[in-house]
């Protein structure tokens, strides 16, 4: 499974500047083809912790993106926080990675988030797979 954290980490390398949905674009082939090739693994853990892995990568993704405190606290006020609990976590002066595992980021961008971008999940693309097989 390393080899596709290895894939993902390349892939998201090359989205910087591109929007969220054509890197999602760009995701799901891979993601399709790696639970395609492992469906046979029976476990759940692995599948739910490469899943909450990317989609970290992807909330830093959306951070970095955002570049300035102003952008962010806009950013996570448009997805719903409340303005003093987006003006602290826009402005806490922590880095990418802390903020993207963060409550306020997995409140403003939960799974359902990029469940709507058509973003595949391989936890429940492999149950599929293994119920329909």
């Amino acid at each position: 499974m390393t080899r596709l954290t290895d894939r993902v980490r390349e892939l998201l390398r090359r989205g910087r500047g591109r929007s969220l949905t054509h890197t999602i674009e760009t995701l799901n082939p891979v993601l399709r083809g790696w639970t395609g090739y492992f469906q046979l693994s029976e476990s759940k853990t692995a599948w739910k912790d490469l899943d909450g892995w990317l989609r970290r990568r992807l909330r830093c993704l959306l951070w970095r993106q955002a570049k300035t405190r102003q952008r962010r606290t806009a950013m996570l006020r448009k997805q719903g926080l409340s303005e003093a609990r987006a003006w602290h976590s826009g402005h806490n002066g922590r880095g990418r990675w802390w903020n993207s595992g963060a409550s306020h980021m997995n409140h403003a961008f939960p799974k359902a988030f990029f469940d709507r971008l058509l973003l595949v999940s391989m936890f429940d693309t492999s149950r599929y797979l293994q119920c329909h097989s």
